[in-house]
Formats: structure tokens, C-alpha cells, sequence
């Protein structure tokens, strides 16, 4: 173990490959997965995050997304974090698609959802998670992803994949 938090782990493995090479890899473990929520109303649109993110110091547009506390299912987390990060609770989710991101280097795992509508329960609870959140129109969500305005991998991936599969029109 090189490094050990509540947040990440790093490690130096010893890896044989398929032919006998060996090497040692770094790994970087995740104790905590992430979920993550589309949340479509036909008549509003996909709600959305705008955000600064520091480490790549961009901004862009996001789906409600975060950490999932010990315990917690990813279906819990994707209400959660859709609810403190943007004052609404998701309708019904369904399962869009659970992945690795960075499998080469990462166990991380995101799991998404697709969630039929939102109630409004308040403000968002966690406020610095945005400047603000915004029901965006389906066509100004595929000018989003064309134009290059959504740099978050989950929300990326699961953007893609939602139209791709037809779970958005």
C-alpha cells in the first residue's frame, strides 16, 4: 500500500500477463462507487448541473451525481445525490448502464439510471455542488454533447448511451 484514505488507496502490484511478462502496476482502489441519474421529463427535459470541476479546470454540464455511503445501493445513491444536488427527487429509476471507467488503472464502478420525471422538494441541500441546475431541453442536450460542453465521463457515458439505447427523445 503507497497511499490509504477514506477516499482512495493506491498500491503497487505485481502483475503477470497472458505470455509470462511481469510488471509492477499501479492500482488505484475505490473503496466508494458512484451513481449516478438522467432525469427526463417529456415535457421539461434532462436535469442538469452546471459546474466548475478544479482538477481539469473545466466547466460543463453534469446529471446529479456522487459517492455511495457504506451501506448504501446504488438506486439509494442516485435518489440521494439527485436530491441534495438538485432540490428534486427522481421518479422511478431504472437501470441504464454500470461501468468501469478507467479498468486499466481503477476498480472504480458508475452506475446509472434513468429516472421517468422529478418532484420539486426544495432547494439543493448540497449547494456547492453547482451554479446552478437547469431542466434542459432534449435537442439542446444533443447540441450539449456535439458541441463538446459535457466533460464528465458518467454523465458523458451515460448521456451517449441513453440516446443510443432510445431511452430519450
Amino acid at each position: 500500500m503507497l497511499y490509504d484514505s477514506d477516499w482512495v488507496r493506491l498500491s503497487l502490484v505485481d502483475v503477470e500477463i497472458p505470455g509470462g511478462e511481469r510488471f509492477d502496476h499501479h492500482v488505484v482502489r475505490m473503496p466508494n462507487n458512484a451513481a449516478g441519474t438522467i432525469v427526463h421529463d417529456r415535457a421539461r427535459g434532462v436535469l442538469l448541473l452546471w459546474r466548475h470541476r478544479f482538477i481539469t479546470d473545466t466547466w460543463g454540464w453534469e446529471i446529479p451525481a456522487g459517492g455511495m455511503n457504506p451501506g448504501e445501493t446504488p438506486e439509494q445513491a442516485a435518489v440521494r445525490e439527485t436530491l441534495e444536488e438538485t432540490g428534486w427527487r427522481p421518479g422511478p429509476l431504472r437501470a441504464l448502464v454500470r461501468f468501469n471507467p478507467t479498468n486499466g488503472i481503477s476498480d472504480q464502478t458508475f452506475h446509472t439510471f434513468v429516472a421517468d420525471g422529478a418532484s420539486r422538494e426544495g432547494e439543493p441541500t448540497d449547494v456547492g455542488e453547482s451554479e446552478r441546475v437547469e431542466w434542459v431541453p432534449v435537442p439542446e442536450l444533443r447540441r450539449i454533447l456535439r458541441d463538446n460542453e459535457m466533460f464528465d465521463g458518467m454523465s458523458l457515458t451515460a448521456v451517449a448511451y441513453a440516446f443510443a439505447f432510445g431511452e430519450l427523445d
